[in-house]
């Protein structure tokens, strides 16, 4: 009698320090971009649930954002966000970048660990930015640390040993149904994949003073009878002289944030768009609990 392969399913969330790669990790195992990505730490501010569908399994990924001090209530929103997910999941990725030393920040996110009930699994990112003599080190000194379930060394960028990480992953998934239909990659509404492409590019484009300050809101999105996507958007910041950078001399820093975006909107939608885009002030933004929840920090 030949044994039927269990079908396994669950719930993983990915956690770490900000900038260590786990958006870039989230979509380069799904194979689409749904997790926006930038050098700017905090780039995540909510949690973005992506799905990875295969023949014998469904792993639903939390990608959240990363553990740091907050300095203001989103900070404290993003916070909670990410600690919260620690909770009713089936295996948690802590994703530690190998160029960086274990630190207070690393320490922190351990002592959070140390009340998980589920697997554990240690992913050691940018492997292609040190010798492979040097990966050993890194593995023992976070094993010193903290009981790994298992520990995977990869390049999420050059998507090194990913095959190896979603297997691991599977081992500590229960068996379970289809919680998404099999070409569903996230539960996001497209308004908020819309918005945070935006906010991607406004972060790209500008200085160290803005991209904390800034958020989008899709006011409309209409189809036109062409079957056109017409997206009116509103980029808020919280002070004039922001306002002034995000638009550019002659609007040609707006003009450039709504051309990249537009690219990744319609590879992401599959229709042609045009972008209707408009800068706004907020003052102190961030701190204002009605203006948190209008952008959907609740």
């Amino acid at each position: 009698m030949n044994d039927v392969p269990v079908f396994k399913s669950g719930f993983v969330t990915v956690i770490g320090r900000p900038n260590v790669g786990k958006s870039t990790l989230v979509n380069s195992i799904i194979g689409q971009k749904i997790a926006i990505m930038s050098d700017k730490p905090q780039t995540t501010r909510n949690k973005i649930t992506c799905v990875l569908t295969v023949d014998d399994a469904q792993i639903v990924f939390i990608d959240t954002p990363g553990i740091h001090k907050p300095l203001h209530k989103l900070g404290e929103f993003m916070l909670r966000t990410a600690e919260n997910t620690l909770r009713e999941i089936d295996a948690v990725l802590f994703v530690v970048d190998a160029t960086e030393d274990l630190g207070a920040g690393e320490r922190y996110i351990l002592e959070r660990l140390a009340a998980v009930q589920t697997a554990v699994i240690l992913v050691i990112n940018k492997i292609d930015k040190i010798s492979r003599g040097q990966i050993l080190p890194v593995i023992e000194r976070y094993r010193s640390q903290y009981p790994f379930a298992a520990v995977v060394p990869i390049s999420a960028l050059a998507r090194t040993n990913l095959d190896d990480l979603v297997n691991e992953i599977k081992k500590h998934l229960p068996p379970g149904p289809k919680y998404y239909p099999d070409d569903m990659v996230t539960d996001q509404p497209e308004r908020i994949l819309v918005a945070e492409l935006i906010r991607e590019k406004v972060l790209q484009l500008t200085r160290e003073e803005i991209p904390h300050a800034v958020a989008v809101d899709i006011e409309e999105i209409v189809t036109r009878q062409n079957g056109d996507l017409y997206i009116r958007a509103v980029i808020y910041v919280e002070r004039e002289s922001q306002k002034g950078i995000v638009i550019g001399a002659g609007g040609l820093m707006l003009k450039e944030a709504g051309r990249l975006a537009r690219v990744d909107i319609e590879a992401l939608l599959g229709s042609k768009t045009f972008l209707d885009l408009w800068v706004k002030v907020k003052k102190d933004w961030r701190n204002r609990d009605g203006m948190l929840k209008s952008f959907g920090y609740e």
